[in-house]
């Protein structure tokens, strides 16, 4: 079959492989689709926990091929997606029912084998099914269970204002979960219009253009269009330092900011903790998810969580590099997909 291989960082090419049979407990997938996310970008660069050498890819829909020995929590045909989060078990935060927090969590696409292959091999516990889900939706169920932990970090109190910035296709995800969640309205800022655009057509109550590279103005024109209130809950939802040094002085009194974006393990922000402590600011940190799969696969079938519009580019294994281009730097690129 073939997969996408990396044998180091930045060093990758599409090559055929052995077709991976499963063992007992375990699902064989026949990919379908796979989302390319901003992640893929950091891993490519060896960062994000990323171990070589690696197939990427963590966010998958396919059918299920073949079972291993005991499996009956789905069968052959059925459409699914995996879990790519796989905890320990053993250590002091699994024992004490925090997973997220394991000393050993590992990945799929990540530092052991992921998606951007043919054919894919998981643990029963790890399959869910996405079986009746249209294809370009199912192939969100990651991103959207990421945006469902995100809203179980916040705790929306009912009525709070929520800035999103970033209107990338986690953004747009979570801003919708914030919507139905109990605040009474969620404004995006983002540098795309047509993202925004997007957005709007999701349900999204306000959006605001901002200017790439211009946080000064960011912050003005947010704070503008909040009447100068700020807002209860203010998401850093696009990886930049320099947004979320800006999230602090846009919350109000005893408001949250959320690090949401994917960032470098060596970039950091400057608060002013006079500020937090005296205006009781929370700071809450919402990374990845490992328990909130099946509730995001709820939001996706009630419609909480619509994705319909966002893919805007699909490409083959084979075109892997250039699908990393496109997430990298087309402006005319939302979601990205490989087609296996």
């Amino acid at each position: 079959m073939k997969a996408v291989v990396y044998d180091a960082p930045r060093s990758f090419e599409t090559r055929d492989i052995p077709v991976p049979g499963p063992g007992p407990g375990e699902v064989r997938i026949k990919v379908i689709q796979v989302g390319v996310c901003g992640t893929d970008l950091h891993i490519h660069n060896g960062d994000f926990m990323a171990k070589f050498p690696l197939i990427p890819g963590h966010e998958l829909v396919g059918t299920v091929d073949a079972l291993g020995e005991g499996v009956t929590r789905v069968k052959v045909g059925e459409q699914v997606s995996v879990n790519p989060n796989v905890n320990c078990g053993r250590c002091e935060f699994c024992l004490a029912g925090r997973p997220i927090h394991c000393t050993s969590l590992q990945g799929y696409g990540s530092n052991f084998p992921g998606f951007f292959a043919e054919y894919v091999v998981a643990p029963e516990r790890l399959v869910f099914s996405t079986e009746g889900l249209p294809i370009d939706t199912a192939v969100f169920t990651e991103p959207a269970s990421c945006a469902t932990h995100g809203l179980e970090r916040i705790r929306v109190f009912p009525g709070s204002s929520a800035l999103v910035f970033g209107a990338g296709p986690t953004g747009l995800l979570l801003a919708q979960l914030l919507k139905t969640g109990g605040a009474s309205t969620v404004t995006v800022a983002a540098p795309s219009q047509f993202k925004l655009d997007r957005a709007r057509a999701l349900g999204i109550d306000r959006t605001i253009l901002i200017r790439r590279g211009d946080p000064d103005g960011a912050r003005q024109a947010v704070l503008e269009a909040s009447g100068g209130l700020g807002y209860d809950i203010v998401v850093e939802a696009t990886g930049s330092t320099e947004v979320g040094e800006i999230c602090t002085p846009l919350t109000r009194n005893g408001g949250t900011v959320v690090l949401y974006g994917v960032t470098t393990d060596d970039e950091t922000i400057a608060i002013h903790p006079f500020d937090v402590f005296r205006r009781e600011i929370s700071i809450v940190g919402s990374f990845a998810e490992i328990t909130s799969f099946d509730a995001a696969i709820g939001f996706l079938r009630s419609g909480r969580i619509r994705t319909d519009g966002i893919i805007t580019h699909r490409f083959g294994l084979d075109e892997y590099g250039a699908a990393l281009e496109a997430v990298r730097s087309d402006t005319t690129a939302h979601k990205v997909v490989i087609v296996a």
